[in-house]
């Protein structure tokens, strides 16, 4: 590894100076007709044909009118499909723009709506879900001359699941047009926008360049000791940096074998395991603790794995053990990352102690300066707790058009503030101990509580309601309800669910719900979420 971070990976140097489009060239003449992708129905794409592929598709969205700088939205769940829309989009200067399947028709709208996107790349349906139909639905319906009566740049929405997606041949002139496009794209070229929604209650795109997606990739691969001969299974959904940069795009870079999986199956992953030969699997908590207490467990042979990572949730110790001792990983790591830092900030590496990989996130990254500070910015002795800020070539862009919210987050000399409260060890080692902003982790996905509080009064029965975590076994934590309910009107948990369910993704919905008096408050009448934790723990938990 050399000083600034780089590392050489199948003979590419993945540093701060490459682009996506240089990436896809390298592997296709490198690798050829190994295979990229192979799908859960068996079908191969190779590194080559995907090449073709992308480009194929690239050149279709340049003969739309889409030019660089554009945002195209992908709201699918994974598939060798989702690969070649979001690559494309990136290789001809435009800005991919992920959005969560899970999603309800208004939060699909808002992320459509901020970021001004010109096409969506979906499919028909998922999981019951008529996904164009819910698009626009969603904006107000068709309008005079639009696709959406409330998404006037909306020109496109693209079934990316049809027969025939992305198959080119491309002529020689729009062939021309896509290599001159990529050609165009610099490391600094913003790749896309992560919408994350923090304390505001109202999601915020984060954007990254090029050289920022592929150094992290590239500093993942190093870490966990990724190279061309691994197969890596990605459980983790492509929308989330846990499926896409340290997913696919590690694929990429690495030249390994990538098995996307649309839905998460305890069984069907331990059998994909055993047919595949499966070397990397990483995940949420709850993937592992799936793996290991589904009953056919003893029945596979997992001896393959070899490199597993977690992250995204707080990890009972005992699943790191059992991911060591009983799915036999050479390498089984923590890391600890947010949108806003390109997904990682500090992680373990291999040979670290059990006892560092269990109680921490491990070290920074190359180039990346830590602070922890107090409440007036001052910086804590060392062991002391206090609000992490980092600094370095993992910080994003800034917000899309937001500037203010961008300047709330990044201070002028550069220091993201994370918003985590952290403390670090004699060996450098960074320990998370809570959250500033009021974030719940599901099963690797981040509910923020402003954002349902906010929905959830819109119920007609309540007065006021406060969101807070609450620790479960399997899913690391689940959102809990406190409210307070307005005179005369009664709630059940089974009522609620059934109302959120229709408004919010389901890991949102509160999996708990406690009806209360009142709650306690500052003097100024904030609600007091610590105070109000404990008072439920003690009062309906205990």
């Amino acid at each position: 590894m050399t000083d600034d971070g780089s590392r050489f990976f199948s003979g590419l140097e993945i540093s701060l100076h490459h682009t996506i489009p240089e990436i896809v060239r390298h592997s296709a003449e490198r690798y050829g007709e190994k295979p990229f992708c192979i799908a859960e129905d068996g079908a191969e794409t190779s590194f080559a044909n995907f090449a073709d592929r992308v480009a194929a598709f690239g050149g279709e969205l340049m003969q739309m009118g889409v030019r660089k700088g554009d945002r195209i939205a992908v709201l699918a769940p994974n598939s060798v499909a989702w690969i070649i829309a979001a690559t494309a989009t990136m290789c001809i200067g435009a800005i991919m723009v992920p959005i969560n399947t899970r999603f309800k028709g208004p939060e699909i709208f808002h992320v459509l709506e901020k970021a001004r996107v010109c096409a969506v790349c979906t499919v028909k349906s998922f999981l019951g879900t008529d996904y164009p139909a819910m698009i626009v639905a969603a904006a107000g319906g068709p309008g005079d001359g639009r696709l959406a009566a409330n998404l006037p740049n909306l020109r496109a929405i693209i079934e990316i699941d049809q027969p025939g997606f992305a198959a080119g041949p491309l002529s020689d002139q729009a062939r021309a047009a896509f290599d001159a496009a990529a050609a165009a794209v610099t490391p600094e070229t913003t790749a896309d926008i992560l919408f994350t929604s923090g304390t505001t209650g109202r999601p915020k795109g984060a954007m990254h360049s090029h050289a920022q997606g592929l150094w992290m990739a590239g500093l993942w691969n190093e870490a966990n000791d990724l190279t061309d001969a691994d197969r890596s299974a990605v459980i983790n959904p492509f929308f989330h940096s846990f499926g896409y940069r340290s997913g696919w795009v590690s694929a990429l870079t690495a030249g390994m074998t990538l098995y996307p999986v649309a839905t998460f199956d305890a069984g069907e992953m331990l059998a994909m395991i055993e047919r595949e030969r499966i070397t990397q699997l990483s995940g949420a908590p709850t993937v592992f603790f799936s793996l290991l207490h589904h009953p056919d467990f003893e029945k596979r042979d997992v001896s393959s794995l070899r490199s597993g990572h977690t992250g995204g949730a707080k990890t009972p110790p005992d699943i790191i053990r059992a991911c060591y001792d009983k799915l036999g990983f050479e390498v089984f790591l923590t890391s600890f990352g947010q949108t806003e830092a390109t997904a990682m900030i500090a992680t373990n590496r291999i040979g670290d102690p059990i006892e560092a990989i269990v109680g921490t996130v491990g070290r920074p990254i190359p180039q990346e300066e830590w602070r922890i500070v107090d409440g007036q910015g001052r910086d804590v002795a060392e062991g002391e707790s206090g609000e992490l800020l980092v600094r370095g070539p993992n910080v994003m862009q800034g917000y899309f058009e937001d500037p203010e919210q961008t300047a709330a987050t990044i201070d002028g000399e550069g220091w993201l503030h994370t918003g985590d409260v952290a403390a670090m060890d004699t060996e450098g080692r960074l320990r998370i101990l809570d959250r500033i902003k009021d974030i719940v982790i599901v099963g690797g996905f981040n509910a923020y509580p402003v954002e349902i509080e906010i929905t959830l009064g819109q119920h007609p029965a309540i007065a006021e309601v406060a969101v807070i975590g609450l620790p479960d076994e399997r899913m690391g934590e689940v959102t809990a309800a406190c409210v307070v309910l307005k005179p005369g009107e009664a709630l059940t948990q089974s009522d609620l669910t059934e109302w959120a369910r229709e408004r919010m993704a389901n890991y949102k919905v509160p999996r708990h719900l406690f009806i209360l008096v009142d709650m306690p408050r500052t003097p100024l009448g904030k609600v007091q979420k610590f105070e109000l934790r404990q008072m439920v723990t003690e009062k309906f938990i205990r």
